[in-house]
């Protein structure tokens, strides 16, 4: 089994998005062989893979193609030993006009991952979960035992998904841990998630700030404690058959979160609830707040940036990225990213 990824060929899947191209460069840099899956399109574009160094690019192979095309699947997973499972569609506003497209993506994509898994006798699938699959918390902090709750057509198709790759383990024993990341920040990351969209608008000086739901609360988690994560479960048979969280154990309310991120960049304005950007109200998650106790336990896992301390330091190095140019200049703080 995977005692290390030292010898592994890895693919990655979602490897041009957020966390996948942080997890990638970081599989790249610590010498491993990795297959890079992205989505295909007519612009030959690689998501964020495409401003990564010649030290990454020249070290990665790219693989373009969409996870629900079962064929294209098998064949970037053939030859492979550990595959990370993270492409899906993320955006919970886009879910609720377009549910199949979640359906499609996240439950059969997985599908595809894992049936390819158990024809090919791969070692390990790491499958990526969400905390929004938890609903609103009925305790806290929240462990893996938690009811899951779909609040949005995402979040659904997310337990679907989760399922899906926990019944090939239970069915077939094929080798498969699930990784339940809170909520992941950082550079890169798009302006549907709050953390970029409080930031990006006030880099563009707004005059006010536009925001949905400022009352609900997140365990906020900076993108180099997730891929950590994903890394020490890929690489403990332990966490084989595992559903296993990721998260600071620290939660905020959006409200303070703003507080805190204008007194870090020196600015202050008032703050505007758009209709347009609020949950239905029985779908908005009100409090997340994990328990991270089991990753420590099997994985040794434990995040860096823990607490308001290491909320702070992650969020300078967050503000830092989106305040170049050059960054800022692939944002439209000035509309609403659905």
């Amino acid at each position: 089994m995977v005692k290390t990824l030292k010898t592994k060929k890895i693919l990655v899947t979602g490897a041009d998005g957020f966390i996948g191209s942080h997890l990638t460069e970081t599989l790249v840099r610590a010498g491993h062989r990795v297959r890079a899956f992205v989505m295909y399109n007519a612009f030959n574009t690689w998501g964020w893979l495409d401003d990564a160094g010649s030290d990454i690019l020249d070290n990665l192979e790219i693989f373009q193609g969409d996870v629900r095309d079962p064929f294209g699947v098998r064949e970037a997973m053939r030859g492979c030993d550990v595959v990370f499972h993270l492409a899906a569609l993320i955006a919970i506003p886009y879910s609720y006009h377009s549910p199949a497209t979640y359906c499609d993506t996240n439950i059969k994509g997985t599908l595809n991952i894992v049936q390819a898994a158990r024809d090919l006798g791969l070692e390990k699938v790491i499958h990526t979960s969400t905390s929004e699959v938890y609903g609103t918390a009925r305790f806290v902090p929240i462990d893996e035992n938690h009811p899951l709750q779909g609040q949005s057509p995402y979040a659904a198709s997310k337990i679907g998904a989760d399922q899906i790759a926990m019944s090939f383990h239970l069915s077939f024993d094929t080798p498969i841990a699930v990784v339940r990341p809170f909520n992941t920040y950082g550079p890169r990351q798009s302006a549907r998630a709050v953390i970029p969209t409080i930031i990006t608008q006030l880099n563009a000086g707004i005059k006010k700030i536009r925001i949905g739901a400022t009352h609900p609360t997140r365990d906020f988690n900076f993108v180099q404690d997730t891929v950590g994560g994903f890394v020490a479960i890929a690489e403990s048979d332990a966490a084989i058959g595992e559903v296993i969280n990721i998260g600071s154990g620290y939660e905020i309310a959006i409200g303070d979160l703003i507080g805190l991120i204008q007194d870090m960049m020196g600015t202050q304005v008032p703050i505007e609830v758009e209709a347009q950007r609020l949950r239905p109200t029985k779908s908005e998650v009100e409090r997340l707040c994990a328990d991270a106790s089991k990753a420590k336990r099997l994985v040794n896992w434990e995040p860096a940036f823990s607490g308001n301390a290491g909320l702070r330091k992650g969020l300078e190095r967050t503000i830092e990225w989106f305040s170049r140019k050059e960054n800022m200049k692939m944002y439209k703080p000035n509309g609403y990213t659905l």
